[in-house]
């Protein structure tokens, strides 16, 4: 979470988008930015519970796909309004996925979802296999960029996680002509992450402060 709020906060320094994908080191849940900390304790037991800097529900991560995207205000994702931009990604998503030969379809109207659980349910766009949803997402939008954080559930069939992330780099590139530049944060960048860590994300008063 830190390091997505990093990239969120440097984007018009860093001035292109930037497309992160990441894992867990152990079963956790993170939670949208806005929700109560009560309710989401009765809805899981999977501990730590992490604060999103994003909005929406209670996602749990395990064995998901999360991925993050990043785009400076001078990108034209920018200046999309949330549900153009929502769509946009969820269509990237799906293509990759057909990339692989799994079909998927994206929602055509909104399932109501048990409060607060983004994976109970679905959304207008969500990427759903079957019925049922195996991708969303949240967003946030400041002055500084526009930050979407997603997971994806991968479907219970063969797809090796490696493959998918390269069919999304593939698609990126068909589609959106995008030319991939490998990235990692420098010393900079690392120090500020972590600083955020230690002071917001891993403090009980900041995951708690609702």
């Amino acid at each position: 979470m830190a390091v997505d709020e990093t990239l969120l906060e440097t984007a018009p320094m860093l001035n292109r988008p930037v497309l992160r994908f990441y894992s867990w080191t152990e079963p956790a849940a993170t939670f949208g930015y806005f929700q109560k900390i009560a309710d989401v304790e009765r809805m899981t037991l999977l501990r730590p519970l992490v604060r999103r800097p994003t909005g929406g529900g209670l996602v749990p991560h395990d064995a998901d796909w999360t991925y993050s995207a990043i785009f400076p205000p001078g990108a034209a994702w920018y200046d999309l309004k949330a549900v153009e931009s929502y769509e946009r990604m969820h269509e990237w998503i799906q293509s990759a996925f057909h990339q692989l030969g799994v079909t998927t379809e994206l929602a055509a109207d909104c399932r109501k979802p048990l409060p607060g659980q983004c994976f109970e349910g679905h959304e207008k766009f969500d990427v759903l296999w079957q019925g049922r949803k195996v991708a969303g997402a949240a967003q946030r939008r400041t002055r500084h960029g526009l930050l979407i954080q997603g997971s994806v559930q991968p479907p219970p069939i063969r797809i090796v996680r490696a493959d998918w992330e390269r069919a999304m780099s593939v698609v990126a590139v068909e589609k959106q002509g995008i030319n991939w530049v490998e990235f990692e944060l420098d010393e900079e960048l690392r120090q500020r992450a972590a600083a955020l860590a230690a002071k917001t994300y891993s403090q009980a008063d900041y995951n708690r402060r609702r």
